[in-house]
Parts: structure tokens; C-alpha cells; sequence
């Protein structure tokens, strides 16, 4: 799959992915009941959970906040195959605006979220996977491109 860092195909279709408008993007105190799982925006935590490879899910609270900085959060199902999970990981540790975690009750082995948007597919070498990639993390739909992926909370 391998999407190096490195702005394209940002005018790209991608079949599969969803589109959620409306969103708002407010810091809150209190934990947010987001109505998609994982979700893709809205109001979340001030702090934010650092860019990077997770063996246990992370704070989708606080995981918002660093998809509204451009992040793309690559969720999976907690026993998706060790072959799958080494795409992913591979491919996320090329990537310092990715969060990469697995994510509990799933509809689909893997789950691709950027701001407002979401891919679901079967498996990592399913090549609308890399496009997602390419194409939001740090993409036009960003809310605050270019603002920090780090310096928040691991997990």
C-alpha cells in the first residue's frame, strides 16, 4: 500500500468514501456521543491524541481533535490478521499524520477516517486504502491544516 507523506491525488474519486458535512469543531470538556463510530468530526477534546501506532484503541474524544489538524485515524478490527496488520503498520510509521489503532465492534476489518470522511474496506491491499491516504491526510477538507499532530496525549 505504501503512501509516503507527500501531497497528490487530491482531486481523486475514490468509490466507497463517505462524505459527513456539518460538523462542528467546538472544544468541549465533557466526552462527546458521536454518531459515527469511529467518528469522522464534530466537537471533541482541546487536547489530542499524538500521531502514531497503537496496540490498544485510542481516545476518540481526544482522536478527533488531531483528525480536525489533517490526521487520518486507519482503525482495525482487534483481530484482523498479523499479514494485514503489518501493511498497516508499516505504511502508518511512514506517515506523521496518522493514527493508527484498533477499534472495538467494527462493521468492517478496516476503517479509514479523515475530517468528515470515511472508507471501510476488507483489507490493507485493497488500493482505495492508499488513495484515502493520499489524498486527506493533510487534504483540503482539513479544518486546520498545518497545525500540530504531536505534542498532545499518547493514546
Amino acid at each position: 500500500m505504501n503512501c509516503p507523506e507527500t501531497p497528490g491525488h487530491r482531486n481523486v474519486t475514490i468509490e466507497g468514501v463517505e462524505s459527513f458535512a456539518g460538523l462542528s469543531r467546538e472544544h468541549v470538556l465533557n466526552t462527546v456521543a458521536f454518531p459515527e463510530l469511529p467518528p469522522v468530526g464534530g466537537d471533541h477534546s482541546e487536547d489530542l491524541t499524538n500521531c502514531a501506532i497503537y496496540t490498544q484503541p485510542v481516545n476518540t474524544w481526544r482522536a478527533v481533535h488531531s483528525l480536525e489538524h489533517g490526521a487520518v485515524w486507519v482503525t482495525y478490527q482487534a483481530d484482523l490478521p498479523t499479514a494485514e496488520l503489518e501493511v498497516l503498520t508499516t505504511d502508518a510509521a511512514m506517515n506523521s499524520y496518522e493514527i493508527l489503532s484498533p477499534y472495538p465492534d467494527l462493521p468492517a476489518p478496516i476503517i479509514a477516517t479523515a475530517w468528515g470522511k470515511r472508507l471501510q474496506v476488507e483489507s490493507a491491499a485493497d488500493p482505495r486504502l492508499s488513495k484515502f491516504l493520499s489524498t486527506y491526510l493533510q487534504g483540503s477538507q482539513t479544518p486546520e491544516p498545518g497545525a500540530p499532530c504531536s505534542g498532545g496525549v499518547q493514546g
